[in-house]
């Protein structure tokens, strides 16, 4: 590796498994000293462990609900006292519930405006002073195309309105955090074999048809795909980049 971020302080939430994994795993191989958290700790642990068995290390807090903004701030200012500040936010973690419009309940529209924007909003409100402070670094957020166009196999209206706003938020905080040095992107995966979407791709009643998907690049994407996008973008190669939606979709969203 080639130390791309060398000693820089980068949080990463949703370690447990997916992108959040290959993230940490990714940044902390590339220098930098990875704080990470997850509500599964047996999937941080297993982080840690892979880690470790790497050759680096990971800081890792298990049990965090991120969608309560004191818990959020005491992990990102215990996180900067630890560790002399923050250079980089990685906000990858999130949760979501399906249904129609006409079927999903208010309590899982909330919950995932919860899960998916509330959170982002409280870890950068967080993150931000000691970014400040610093004279600058990273946001890098986890959007989705699904943020800017609709979806044909399943119903994601809560999710569809929710990565929206976090990609409006992005571009929003890119203009204030100019001045200031902070740079704010976004990467907006497609679908993305994880452990959270595993079922629609060996369910044989799947409702994603890789056939009607037409993906140009025929495969859907790793999370290694997302984490090595999400590393150029908070690395100091992209120093000259803010408020950009990088789409890493194998193509998906230049399909008309």
């Amino acid at each position: 590796m080639s130390g791309r971020l060398q000693d820089k302080i980068t949080l990463v939430t949703g370690i447990g498994g997916g992108i959040g994994r290959a993230a940490a795993l990714l940044f902390a191989a590339e220098g930098a000293t990875v704080v990470g958290c997850d509500l599964n700790a047996a999937g941080a642990e297993e982080t840690v462990a892979l880690a470790r068995d790497a050759g680096a290390g990971i800081d890792a807090t298990t049990g965090l609900d991120l969608g309560d903004p004191d818990a959020t701030r005491a992990w990102v200012d215990g996180a900067a006292a630890r560790h002399g500040g923050i250079d980089v936010l990685f906000n990858n973690a999130s949760a979501i519930r399906f249904g129609t419009v006409d079927e999903l309940s208010v309590e899982d529209w909330s919950f995932t405006v919860r899960n998916e924007l509330d959170l982002v909003f409280y870890a950068i409100r967080a993150a931000w002073p000691h970014l400040r402070s610093r004279g600058g670094g990273a946001i890098v957020n986890v959007g989705s195309i699904s943020g800017s166009r609709g979806a044909w196999f399943m119903p994601q209206n809560a999710h569809g309105a929710t990565k929206g706003g976090v990609l409006g938020l992005t571009y929003q905080l890119a203009v204030e955090g100019g001045p200031l040095g902070i740079r704010v992107n976004a990467v907006s995966p497609a679908l993305t074999r994880t452990p959270a979407t595993e079922h629609l791709f060996s369910d044989p009643d799947s409702p994603f048809d890789f056939a009607r998907a037409r993906i140009p690049l025929g495969r859907a994407g790793r999370p290694e795909d997302i984490a090595a996008a999400a590393l150029f973008l908070a690395s100091d190669e992209a120093g000259y980049i803010t408020g950009v939606n990088l789409p890493v979709d194998g193509g998906t969203a230049a399909v008309g």
